[in-house]
């Protein structure tokens, strides 16, 4: 009978060695056998030292070795035989730290390494006086653990504050100062922001968090719009009021109102720029002139109109897109619609559908400082419903043949 052909048996990966790297990776042979040709000379220096202190006599003992010589011979084996495990377990060891600095920055080692060796230098100099004591069996342990405890502690402030560690040397140093992103900033809250009200919505969803500052200026402006006898403006003061009153009720907002830094400077806009730039804040605004000229002044900006802009979806020519008319446009025949987002929808020959929701082909899209304007025309049953109440509009306005006069 044919031998039947058995299929191959899966090969099953062999066991992880000690010091093997977890990602697969084995630890280098020639690192290990090093690290084991050292342990070897220690543990027969080690053993020298012995066979000298146990027996002092050179006569030989154990054939032709002397007790220095049996102690080598001893100290090599012991160190060949454990040399090799703590070589392996050497390298897994530094292994695993390379896996914990991963996440790790350079700049957060870099301030950790200062911050420890300031905190060992303070231990060093707070304990130096136990060595007075006479007693190195109770002075050395108590130097150690306190230098030991206090290094620590400046790793880990130094890891915890990296940024400010690393901006005190830099200038000394001569390396660039690191550089803070305007989220990370105080914020300092504009007019327009309260009263606009989005900003709720915003801390809401978790984008804005820690201090907002508000000046007294912008109180005040609030409060005189509130007083005003302008219904409309009147609205829109209450509303920036209780716009503050529930940011500061949000939990992670800290709201603080500070004084007014530029007593000297009379415009509102100019003030909030002089107070970003003196408390080191940003601005946070949605006024787009206001923020251009922040920035032309050295003001770190949060926009959030730009913000806006950004998370509107996208809208090109050839797109259909389905638009609710609420108003005539200005040229004959157009009006305009709303999308979600805000966006203004001017359709063409669409007056007839004012009031009704269409479907719009876009031709073209228009994108200014203040947001994106789509224009379209009318597309697929509405384009032919507004052609035939075009038509019907004609046909009324012409003149009938009973109508015309007769000469008598």
């Amino acid at each position: 009978m044919a031998d039947v052909e058995r299929p191959a048996e899966p090969r099953v990966p062999p066991a992880p060695r000690v010091g093997d790297d977890p990602r697969g990776r084995r630890a280098p042979a020639a690192v290990v056998e090093l690290l084991r040709l050292l342990a070897v000379i220690f543990f027969a220096a080690a053993g020298y030292q012995v066979g000298i202190a146990l027996s002092g006599a050179a006569e030989p003992l154990l054939g032709p070795f002397n007790a220095a010589g049996i102690g080598i011979v001893v100290g090599s084996g012991l160190g060949y035989a454990l040399g090799g495990v703590l070589g392996r377990t050497t390298v897994s060891a530094v292994d695993r730290s390379q896996q914990a600095l991963e996440g790790v920055s350079a700049e957060e080692v870099v301030a950790g390494v200062f911050g420890g060796l300031i905190g060992a230098l303070a231990g060093s100099a707070l304990m130096w006086p136990v060595f007075l004591l006479g007693q190195p069996a109770f002075a050395v342990p108590l130097f150690g653990f306190v230098v030991l405890t206090l290094g620590l502690m400046g790793y880990r402030a130094g890891v915890a504050r990296h940024e400010s560690m690393l901006a005190i040397f830099s200038g000394r140093a001569g390396m660039r100062p690191p550089v803070t992103s305007a989220a990370a900033l105080p914020r300092l809250v504009d007019t327009s922001v309260a009263i606009d009200g989005r900003v709720l919505d915003v801390v809401r969803a978790g984008f804005l968090h820690g201090r907002m500052l508000v000046a007294r200026p912008v109180l005040l402006e609030l409060q005189g719009l509130a007083d005003a006898g302008d219904e409309v403006r009147r609205a829109k003061g209450r509303r920036g009021l209780a716009t503050l009153e529930a940011l500061r009720r949000e939990p992670g907002i800290l709201v603080e109102a500070i004084d007014d830094d530029a007593p000297q400077v009379p415009d509102v806009d100019a003030k909030l720029m002089r107070i970003a730039i003196d408390r080191d804040a940003a601005l946070l605004t949605l006024d787009t002139n206001l923020a251009r000229a922040a920035a032309l002044a050295g003001v770190r900006v949060l926009n959030l109109h730009a913000l806006t802009l950004a998370l509107r979806p996208p809208v090109v020519a050839g797109d259909d897109v389905e638009v609710h008319l609420l108003k005539p446009g200005r040229e004959p025949g157009q009006a305009v619609g709303y999308l979600d987002d805000g966006t203004m929808v001017v359709v063409e020959q669409a007056r007839a559908g004012v009031g009704k929701t269409v479907v719009a082909h876009v031709t073209s899209v228009l994108t200014t400082a203040n947001g994106r304007m789509v224009f379209g025309r009318l597309g697929g049953i509405d384009a032919v419903a507004a052609a035939s109440a075009a038509s019907t509009a004609v046909a009324e306005a012409a003149p009938s043949d009973a109508a015309v006069d007769t000469p008598a």
